[in-house]
């Protein structure tokens, strides 16, 4: 892993740079080295970068910013060229105006500004990261009338308030940029919703839809200090105040900036980016398919966001293809690939997903991510799908825990501070990363795990080689804890006769949700409950009732079929009906307001976007205040899980077939 990480940092590698085509290359190098049949797959995608961009401080005394980070000593791919801190899928312009600040440039900030009387029409707005997608962040600006957009990391977030900042310790210095796409979709914005292959039809600029066309422009917080300081007009509310040295205002004005950007989109919009994709044909069962992936491309050097996770996918397939020359071929097919372009709106899994659903659909088991699997040594955390969560436990209960004593989940469990009898808290899969295409859009259980700790190097010039030795994992313990995870998740799933989910702990899961959905409900009025006073959700109760009385008759049914002998084709019949149980709960029209998102259990939260939603057609529909629309989502939904109880009772019935 050290090899891997070593060479893989050795130069910042974006996506649809030169750069980026040598982790391709070695990548592809490395699998066939280990016998794994390896191939990239290129595509095509809009994908232009800055070609000039600056930020200067008009008045009161005019300067102009440095935009990209100071190398720092000891650092040496610090000092590597930088990609401008023009946030990906930015607009073009070059405009003057008055600077506004807007907190975290939340739809609630928003509000907040129009309470105060205090406009962005027309203004540069600056905003801190943090709390929401950036892309929102963008959108509302946009929304709002901005003519750019300026956002900076606070200090009191991620910086010097948090610890001792790059080099001396792991936060955030004040130059560091934290860099990152603003684009509100997924995929190649040209194609939305279908595959980008040759001859495939294209959106033009300007037709495209989530991308944004103010300037937006990251920046390091002491170049934010520069037009901070000065901003005087409305003062701020209380919670507005950041980390920086002096009381911030809201403005507008005295500060005036200027900002500019310019791209190659009329000259070179259009770049290629390459997944690779490394196949090791299963004995049994070829047609069904365990994926694992990780993204390969950064914003810099990317050491821990997402070297960690591409080597831990490096290190599982070195770990099976020794298993397949030792004679031990997995029964199921194992794809391991390395996603490009993902930073800038999961583009390179997203074009894999929709160029392959047909196999997917048919054929796909489980998708295994991989992002940032190690940045640190203090805390681990895992997350997916409720159905795949106890055989995720499972695995870690077997992988020695490389900072103390006991297993993995032993050491998660003490830092979580789980009470007895009690499971550590998993997170939901809403949104945000390379599982999307496989979970959010086809319907397929995924998992992803990783190990963390503090740091304020995320997008930055900083996440290096030399940030991860020094502040990170430093002797890449975690990192081959990560891919030990990886590697007996593989296994386990791929060879399993009977396919590992755990649909009673899925059903118990959506009941939880449920108080939560009745208080949004509660919000309609007349759903707020039904005749007798019971609450709107009942008839979804009864259908989730309905699929855990299932999945407990299944799991009976399996045990005492695995005791004996089972026939090839009661498996086959029993694991197909097994894949359908979840996406039957995905409906080919998707959500309302975001179609490519198929899934009725988990999304990401439309106007936030690092917040996951349960049951999103049924929320999005009450928040609208749409009483009818809610109740017929509501309905909607119970024919899916029902549908989803009938593929687990023909799951059943094949099993205890003679």
């Amino acid at each position: 892993i050290h090899r891997y990480v070593r060479a893989l940092t050795a130069e910042p590698h974006i996506a649809g740079t030169d750069a980026q085509a040598r982790t391709r290359d070695y990548v592809i190098a490395q699998m066939q080295g280990w016998g794994i049949a390896t191939h990239a797959e290129q595509h095509d995608v809009w994908l232009p970068h800055p070609v000039d961009a600056g930020v200067w401080r008009v008045s009161p005394s005019p300067l102009a910013l440095d935009l990209l980070e100071p190398p720092v000593p000891g650092d040496a791919s610090s000092a590597q060229p930088a990609y401008l801190p023009v946030n990906g899928y930015s607009g073009q312009g070059d405009v003057t105006a008055e600077v506004v600040y807007v907190n975290y440039g939340l739809i609630e900030d928003y509000a907040q500004l129009d309470s105060l009387g205090v406009s962005v029409k027309g203004k540069v707005a600056i905003a801190r990261y943090g709390r929401s997608y950036r892309g929102i962040k963008a959108r509302e600006a946009e929304r709002h009338g901005a003519v750019a957009l300026l956002m900076y990391s606070d200090p009191q977030d991620d910086g010097y308030v948090r610890g001792d900042v790059y080099p001396e310790g792991p936060m955030r210095p004040p130059g560091g940029v934290q860099r990152g796409s603003i684009f509100n979709g997924t995929g190649d914005p040209s194609t939305p919703g279908w595959p980008s292959v040759d001859g495939a039809r294209r959106l033009a600029d300007g037709e495209m839809p989530g991308v944004a066309t103010i300037p937006v422009i990251a920046i390091g917080y002491g170049n934010a200090a520069e037009l901070l300081r000065d901003i005087r007009g409305t003062a701020i509310p209380q919670t507005w105040q950041g980390g920086l040295p002096f009381r911030y205002h809201v403005g507008p004005g005295p500060v005036t900036a200027r900002v500019m950007v310019r791209d190659d989109r009329a000259t070179r919009g259009f770049k290629p980016i390459w997944n690779t994709v490394g196949i090791v044909r299963g004995s049994e069962f070829p047609d069904e398919m365990v994926v694992i992936g990780a993204h390969r491309d950064s914003w810099n050097a990317g050491a821990v966001d997402n070297v960690s996770g591409t080597a831990s996918v490096l290190e599982a397939a070195r770990t099976i293809a020794a298993e397949v020359r030792a004679g031990r071929r997995p029964k199921r097919t194992i794809i391991f690939a390395t996603w490009d372009a993902e930073e800038w709106g999961l583009v390179g899994s997203t074009e894999y997903v929709e160029k392959h659903a047909a196999e997917l659909t048919r054929g796909g088991v489980a998708y295994l991510n991989q992002d940032v699997a190690a940045s640190g040594m203090m805390t681990f955390g895992a997350g997916g799908s409720p159905s795949l969560r106890s055989t995720l436990r499972s695995v870690v209960r077997g992988v020695p825990y490389p900072g103390g004593e006991g297993s993995v989940y032993d050491a998660w469990r003490r830092m979580g501070n789980v009470a007895a009898g009690a499971e550590p808290a998993m997170g939901d899969p809403g949104g945000g990363s390379d599982f999307a295409g496989f979970y959010n859009h086809l319907g397929i259980p995924h998992a992803d795990w990783g190990f963390g700790g503090p740091g304020g190097i995320y997008h930055s010039h900083y996440d290096t080689y030399e940030w991860m030795t020094t502040f990170g994992d430093t002797a890449f313990a975690n990192h081959a804890a990560a891919a030990r995870i990886a590697s007996a998740m593989l296994l386990r799933l791929a060879n399993a006769d009977v396919l590992p989910y755990d649909y009673a702990e899925f059903a118990q899961t959506m009941r939880r949700h449920l108080p939560a959905l009745d208080a949004q409900l509660g919000q309609l009025g007349q759903l707020a409950r039904l005749p007798g006073e019971r609450p709107a959700s009942d008839g979804l109760a009864a259908a989730i009732d309905r699929m855990e009385a299932a999945a407990t008759r299944f799991a009976s049914a399996r045990d005492s079929a695995l005791s004996g002998t089972v026939s090839r084709a009661r498996l086959v019949a029993a694991n197909g009906a097994l894949r359908q149980v979840e996406r039957s709960l995905t409906r080919a029209e998707g959500l309302r307001t975001r179609p490519w998102y198929r899934t009725l259990i988990y999304a990401a939260d439309e106007n936030n976007g690092y917040s996951n939603v349960v049951f999103p057609s049924v929320v999005e529909a009450a928040r609208r205040g749409d009483a009818a629309l809610a109740a017929s989502e509501l309905a909607d939904l119970v024919t899916r899980f029902d549908a989803a109880t009938a593929a687990l009772e023909r799951a059943t019935t094949s099993l205890a077939a003679g």
